[in-house]
C-alpha cells in the first residue's frame, strides 16, 4: 500500500510540475479514481483467493476422510479374505475326507453308478432319435436331471430313479413292436401346423392322411414329407391306418427314415427328362413324332389290308383300295396285249406303293438321328462340366452334377427313342411290304390270265 501511495504522489507531483489549472485538477481526480479501482480489485482478488483456499482445505479434509474409510475397508476385506481362504481350505479338506469315505463305502457300487451314468446318456441319445419321442416327450427332462446328477457326483441315484430308467427302457422296447395312433401337431407342406391323427409303425415310420411323415429330432417337430414316395407305396396307407386287425400291405423303412429320404430325393421321370435340357426335349419330341407316325401307319395299313383281302374275294367288282384300283386298270384294258397290260399294271402298282410306304422313311431317319442327338447332348453336358470345373474347381461334386446328368440323360434318351423307333419301323414296314407283294401277285395273275385268254383266242370282256 505504501508503494502505491508513493507512486500516486509522484504522479501528482509530475502533473503539478507540468501545468496548473482546471486540466490539472481533472487529471488528479482521474488518478484518484484509478487508485481506488486498483484498491478494490486487490480486495476482490484477496477474497477470491481466500475462498479457493478454504474450498481446497475442505476437499483435502474430505479426501483424507475417504482415504481413511477405504483403508479401513481394505483392512476388513483382507481379514475377510483370510477367513474365506481358511474356510476354503477347511472345506477342501473336509470334501476330500468325505469323498474318500464315499469311495470306501460305495465299493463295487461305484462301478454300478458309472454304468448307470453311461446307460443314461446312451438312452438319452437313443430316445431323442426315436419315433416314440413324439408320444413320450416327458422322459427327456427325467433323463437330463438324472444324467446331470450322475455327472456331478454330488448325489447318488435313488431306487425310484433307477426303476424309472428301467421302466423307460422297457416301454421303448414294447413300443418298438406296436402300431399305435396318437394326436400330434403336424407341419403341412405350406408351413402351417394342424392337429392330425398320426399312426406310428414301431420305430420305423409315421403316417397320416395317406402321407408319410418325417420326425426332426433337433426340433421334435413332425412334418409332412415335402415329396412323397411313388404311388405304389401310398396306395395302402389309408387301408393301413383304418385297419384294426389282419394283414395289410405296407412299406416300412427299417433304417428309420434314411432309405425313405433317399427314395424321395430320387428324381422322377419328368425330372429326368428335364435334366436332358433342350437336346433332351428335342429327342423326346422326335420320339413322340415317331410314335404318332407308327400308330397312324399301323392303323391305316391294317384298314387297307382288310379292304384288300375283301377285294381278293371279289375280283370282278373293283373297290376304292389299292388292289381295286389295279383291277380297275385291268378291266379298263381288256384287249391290250400282254406287254402293254403288264406295263399298265406296273404303273398302277408304282402309284400305290408311295401311299403304302408314306412316312416310313421318316421313321428310319428318326431312328438314326436320335442317337446322334444323344451324342450331341453328351458333348454339351461334358462342356458344361468342364466349364464348372474351370470356375469352381473339383472340390464340390454337386457343381459338376448338372453337366454329367445332361450328358448321361441325353445318351439314354437317344437310345430310348432310337431302339423303339427302329422296332416300330420294322413292324409298320412288314404290312406295307405284304400289301406290295399282294399287288404284285395279283398283277402277275392278271397278266397270266390275259396271256392265256389271248392265246386261246377268247374275246375280251368288252367284246363279250
Amino acid at each position: 500500500m505504501s508503494g502505491l501511495r508513493t507512486t500516486a504522489l509522484l504522479l501528482i507531483a509530475l502533473a503539478a510540475s507540468l501545468g496548473s489549472g482546471p486540466a490539472v485538477a481533472e487529471e488528479l481526480l482521474s488518478l484518484e479514481r484509478l487508485l481506488e479501482q486498483v484498491r478494490e480489485g486487490r480486495r476482490e482478488d484477496r477474497a477470491s483467493a481466500e475462498r479457493r483456499e478454504a474450498a481446497f482445505r475442505a476437499a483435502r479434509d474430505e479426501q483424507a476422510a475417504l482415504l481413511g474409510r477405504v483403508r479401513s475397508a481394505v483392512t476388513a476385506e483382507e481379514a475377510r479374505s483370510g477367513e474365506l481362504e481358511r474356510a476354503f481350505e477347511e472345506n477342501e479338506r473336509e470334501r476330500g475326507e468325505l469323498a474318500a469315505q464315499l469311495d470306501e463305502r460305495l465299493g463295487e457300487l461305484k462301478e454300478l453308478f458309472g454304468v448307470l451314468q453311461q446307460v443314461t446318456e446312451e438312452t438319452r441319445g437313443q430316445f431323442d432319435a426315436s419315433l416314440t419321442q413324439v408320444q413320450y416327450p416327458e422322459r427327456t427332462a427325467f433323463l437330463d436331471d438324472l444324467g446331470g446328477k450322475l455327472r456331478r457326483g454330488s448325489r447318488l441315484a435313488s431306487l425310484e430313479e433307477i426303476e424309472r430308467l428301467w421302466f423307460e427302457l422297457q416301454r421303448e422296447m414294447v413300443a418298438s413292436g406296436k402300431i399305435e395312433q396318437v394326436d400330434l401337431s403336424v407341419l403341412d407342406a405350406d408351413g402351417s401346423a394342424s392337429q392330425r391323427r398320426v399312426t406310428r409303425v414301431g420305430l420305423f415310420n409315421l403316417v397320416s392322411d395317406g402321407n408319410y411323415l418325417a420326425y426332426a429330432p433337433a426340433t421334435g417337430q413332425v412334418s409332412v414329407l415335402p415329396r412323397q414316395p411313388p404311388a405304389r407305396y401310398l396306395a395302402t396307407l389309408d387301408d393301413f391306418s383304418q385297419a384294426t386287425s389282419g394283414l395289410v400291405p405296407f412299406g416300412i423303412d427299417p433304417t428309420r427314415g434314411q432309405l425313405l429320404s433317399l427314395l424321395v430325393q430320387a428324381p422322377s421321370l419328368v425330372e429326368r427328362i428335364d435334366q436332358g435340357g433342350v437336346v433332351g426335349y428335342l429327342i423326346m419330341g422326335l420320339g413322340v413324332l415317331a410314335l404318332l407316325i407308327a400308330l397312324e401307319r399301323f392303323a391305316v395299313l391294317n384298314v387297307i389290308a382288310l379292304r384288300v383281302r375283301a377285294q381278293v374275294r371279289q375280283p370282278d367288282r373293283p373297290g376304292d383300295n389299292p388292289l381295286g384300283r389295279v383291277l380297275g386298270v385291268y378291266h379298263a384294258n381288256p384287249d391290250a396285249d400282254v406287254e402293254t397290260l403288264e406295263l399298265k399294271l406296273g404303273e398302277a402298282i408304282l402309284k400305290e406303293l408311295p401311299r403304302l410306304n408314306r412316312a416310313l422313311t421318316l421313321l428310319k431317319v428318326i431312328a438314326v438321328v436320335a442317337p446322334l442327338l444323344g451324342l450331341l447332348g453328351t458333348v454339351v453336358g461334358m462342356i458344361l462340366t468342364f466349364q464348372a470345373i474351370t470356375l469352381f474347381g473339383t472340390g464340390d461334386p454337386k457343381v459338376m452334377a448338372g453337366g454329367i446328368s445332361q450328358a448321361l440323360v441325353t445318351t439314354v434318351q437317344g437310345l430310348a427313342v432310337a431302339i423303339p423307333t427302329l422296332l416300330l419301323h420294322t413292324l409298320v414296314t412288314s404290312p406295307a411290304r405284304r400289301l406290295g407283294q399282294v399287288l404284285e401277285e395279283q398283277a402277275a395273275g392278271l397278266v397270266a390270265r390275259q396271256a392265256e385268254r389271248l392265246h386261246a383266242g377268247v374275246p375280251g370282256e368288252a367284246d363279250a
